[in-house]
């Protein structure tokens, strides 16, 4: 059981550092002239270029069981939602910065812990100060994202590369400007994927096949992509990677992070719950700072650093009041009778 948790860790802090990685790339190449939709259309066509080989191979021996229709409905109910969540984060990364998607990432738990217990995965009993504390934390974490959008305040460190990026005071004006709209943008991506969360768990717990799931879900991610893209790429040209940084930026994301993420956050939702995937999103914070500072020019803000403080401890409150819990229970269930034990685990 500890080595089963210690692999669940280090995988989800491994796919971390990928994901911030990935938005770094992409800032990068959408900076150059690269499409967001066509970005997202030809990572999701790579990857499942390598998940169903990969998913045949596996089940080569042993075929997986049939898929349900109610379980198929609630594929393509995922794949509708992770078309969105990529079309809104990458949007709000190019119209704001790595850094911010970062830290507002940190909505993600507080948004997903609500959730779960709206739908009954999480259980709130306010008699008790460990659900308090999951509703104040969850209350801190949304002011520390409302300040770290709408307050930029004095920057802090300038990175060495700001002029190269940005290119003159008018392009800085078009930044600042554009920073509200980015923060929405990723304001609304964190959101749905606390429902994407639930949504992935919901199929998980009932049809524990990660690498079946993802390879059908990114199908359709694909085809709902590509509606997007045509619709909102009306000319040929934009479809067209350079093979420069644009071309590294699909082959990350597809490989590492489309397949090898998709594949890590199934098991984990399987295995630890919503709440569980969405506590290790801070860590993307402080690698994205870093990240942002030294190879994109971004400045670090006052009103960012005191967004993502308040938001870390917010975030962090959620996280107490749950280990709390999983203590109280763990208590009560070694004093329970054995028969009482197993149903609570079923």
């Amino acid at each position: 059981m500890v080595s089963e948790g210690v692999t669940v860790t280090t995988a989800m802090v491994a796919t971390q550092l990928l994901e911030v990685g990935l938005n770094t790339l992409v800032k990068s190449a959408t900076d150059s002239g690269m499409s967001n939709y066509v970005f997202i259309v030809y990572s999701n066509l790579l990857a499942l270029c390598f998940l169903l080989p990969a998913t045949i191979l596996y089940h080569r021996k042993s075929a997986p069981p049939p898929i349900p229709s109610s379980i198929l409905r609630r594929i393509f109910l995922l794949s509708c939602l992770s078309t969105a969540v990529q079309t809104l984060l990458y949007n709000g990364i190019g119209y704001s910065s790595p850094t911010l998607a970062s830290a507002m990432i940190d909505l993600v738990p507080a948004f997903t812990f609500t959730l779960a217990v709206i739908s009954r995965m999480e259980n709130l009993n306010l008699k008790l100060h460990s659900s308090q504390a999951k509703i104040v934390g969850t209350l801190v974490s949304i002011a520390g994202a409302l300040i770290l959008t709408l307050y930029q305040g004095m920057p802090i460190i300038r990175g060495s590369m700001q002029n190269l990026v940005l290119g003159g005071s008018g392009t800085y004006l078009s930044v600042q400007s554009n920073w509200i709209l980015g923060g929405f943008l990723l304001a609304t991506a964190c959101f749905i994927v606390s429902v994407l969360y639930i949504v992935q768990t919901w199929i998980m717990r009932e049809y524990p096949e990660e690498l079946v799931v993802t390879t059908v879900c990114c199908s359709m991610v694909v085809v709902l992509s590509a509606i997007v893209g045509l619709i909102a790429e009306g000319t040929s040209r934009a479809w067209i990677l350079r093979p420069d940084k644009e071309l590294v930026a699909v082959c990350y994301s597809a490989i590492f992070v489309v397949t090898m993420r998709s594949v890590v956050y199934a098991w984990a939702f399987r295995k630890k719950g919503p709440i569980y995937v969405a506590m290790f999103s801070p860590l993307g914070m402080v690698i994205a700072v870093v990240l942002g500072v030294l190879f994109l020019g971004d400045i670090l803000y006052l009103g960012s650093l005191i967004g993502a403080v308040i938001i870390a401890i917010g975030f962090y409150g959620v996280i107490w009041a749950q280990a709390q819990e999983e203590n109280d229970f763990a208590s009560s269930s070694s004093s329970a009778p054995l028969i009482y034990s197993k149903g609570i685990d079923a």
